[in-house]
């Protein structure tokens, strides 16, 4: 049935599908180890019990999440090798020893005290069991520097020769291609959004347990600490993504336009569209709905400011306009909603009503997803507004993809499907049954204690029977 489809299109939407499975879990376990490590520090600090709990009852849910994210990510690793093997081979000198330092450093950093923090909290002293923590925690961030560093690459890929066989090779030094020119504005608009995406799961578990008992202590605790990270991220985060957009227009203007929906240049400054239809056909965007002038205020700080259009590129060199436009909007749209309900959420703590109005829990409740959201839409902006380029402006997708025919990577897409949704929905249903559970403080065990060898327990001799 995939006979009349086209190999490179289903290897793009392989891609696409598995590594926006793969990406949420990430996102919410980078910023998920992070509050541990502070659940875990206030507890030590302050002796509280109510943080303990706390960290007991996230833990659970961030060990699910990790195992999910390392599963999902192992299988983008093969796609390399059996849909864009072309891509591998050329540019493997560069970004192979980056994803081996990813490995090197953080996966075996995260694997060495994974163990420590998840189980060792009663068999080591506290001080070492909050270092495990620690570095599981920094263990993230660290795996997030390098994956964002070899994207970052090939978005804006600088410091590499051609070498005589075609392939990337690097030049004269590492770090220029490490820090390349768009990776420090990635790296903090991505880390971000990691931390809102788990502050505003935190925030709609803490609402829906609000919303059952305003009084419960645990619940207060988490919702308060969530809007404390909305009121003040959101806004730094708004502020990065802008950073980040003029890096983009610097370096990528295509994409920019795109983004902007800007088929035609405006030399007298260009309006912010908020709505329209893209009509890559026409290149023309209808039912355009539009602010004069407020773009070249926005990416030029002037508002005469002119700015070129896709008119000024190539058709061949275009992206696809219509998915870019509305998944950048996306994002903004959720970032700005983020931004409310923090400032909402102000003005609630400013007036003792944090905990007592349940129309901002039920805000907060529905607001869970959207990290989620917000970083699926991010990424499509990005990848899609980088096409047709694997690596920008030097390797096209078309030159990237194996020589496949359509129905080999179409059954392939299929067993991905089927598989992704049967094994992480029942992970993600089980993380959802957690979350639905109010904290207790208290670890759950079997109903007649722990398991022994062969069914023995303490004071018993080999036959079972009392010595």
């Amino acid at each position: 049935m995939f006979d009349t489809l086209d190999a490179l299109l289903l290897a793009r939407i392989q891609f696409a599908f598995t590594v926006s499975f793969h990406f949420i879990f990430p996102a919410f376990s980078i910023g998920l180890a992070s509050f541990l490590a502070v659940l875990e520090g206030l507890w030590l600090k302050t002796g509280k019990t109510l943080y303990l709990d706390l960290f007991k009852y996230w833990r659970k849910i961030f060990a699910i999440a990790f195992a999910m994210g390392v599963v999902s990510g192992i299988v983008m690793s093969y796609q390399f090798g059996t849909n864009w093997s072309v891509f591998s081979d050329k540019a493997g000198p560069v970004i192979g020893p980056l994803m081996a330092y990813e490995v090197l450093t953080a996966f075996f950093l995260e694997a060495g005290f994974l163990g420590v923090m998840l189980f060792g909290m009663d068999k080591v002293g506290r001080k070492l069991h909050f270092t495990a923590t620690l570095m599981v925690a920094i263990g993230t961030c660290i795996s997030a520097f390098w994956i964002l560093s070899v994207n970052s690459w090939m978005q804006t890929p600088v410091g590499y020769e051609i070498a005589e066989n075609g392939q990337f090779v690097p030049g004269e030094s590492w770090w220029a291609i490490i820090f390349s020119p768009s990776f420090p504005y990635r790296l903090v608009h991505t880390v971000l959004a990691a931390y809102l995406t788990t502050a505003f799961v935190v925030g709609a578990v803490g609402a829906w347990h609000l919303l059952r008992d305003k009084t419960e202590p645990h619940a207060r605790k988490m919702f308060s600490m969530a809007m404390w990270m909305a009121a003040l991220v959101a806004p730094v985060q708004i502020f990065a993504g802008d950073m980040h957009g003029l890096n983009t227009l610097e370096h990528q203007p295509q994409k920019v336009m795109a983004m902007e929906g800007h088929y035609e240049s405006h030399p007298e400054g260009a309006p912010l569209y908020l709505f329209g239809i893209p009509n890559d056909k026409e290149q023309k965007l209808d039912w355009a709905l539009g602010i004069p002038k407020l773009s070249s205020l926005i990416l030029k700080h002037d508002l005469n400011a002119p700015l070129d259009g896709l008119d000024t590129i190539a058709d061949d060199e275009q992206p696809p306009v219509g998915i870019v436009f509305w998944s950048f909007r996306i994002m903004v749209g959720i970032g700005m909603l983020m931004m409310l309900i923090g400032a909402v959420s102000l003005f609630a703590r400013w007036r003792k009503k944090l905990y007592d109005w349940p129309w901002l829990h039920k805000w907060a409740l529905l607001m869970g997803p959207s990290g989620f959201v917000a970083v699926i839409a991010g990424w499509v902006t990005t990848e899609v507004g980088r096409q047709p380029y694997t690596i920008y402006g030097a390797l096209t997708t078309a030159e990237s993809v194996s020589p496949l025919d359509a129905p080999a990577v179409g059954a392939s897409l299929l067993a991905f499907v089927v598989t992704y949704f049967i094994m992480f929905g029942a992970g993600t249903w089980y993380i959802l049954r957690l979350m639905h559970k109010p904290v207790t403080g208290k670890e759950e065990v079997a109903e007649n204690g722990p398991i022994r060898t062969a069914g023995m327990r303490p004071g018993n001799n080999l036959t079972g029977q009392p010595a």
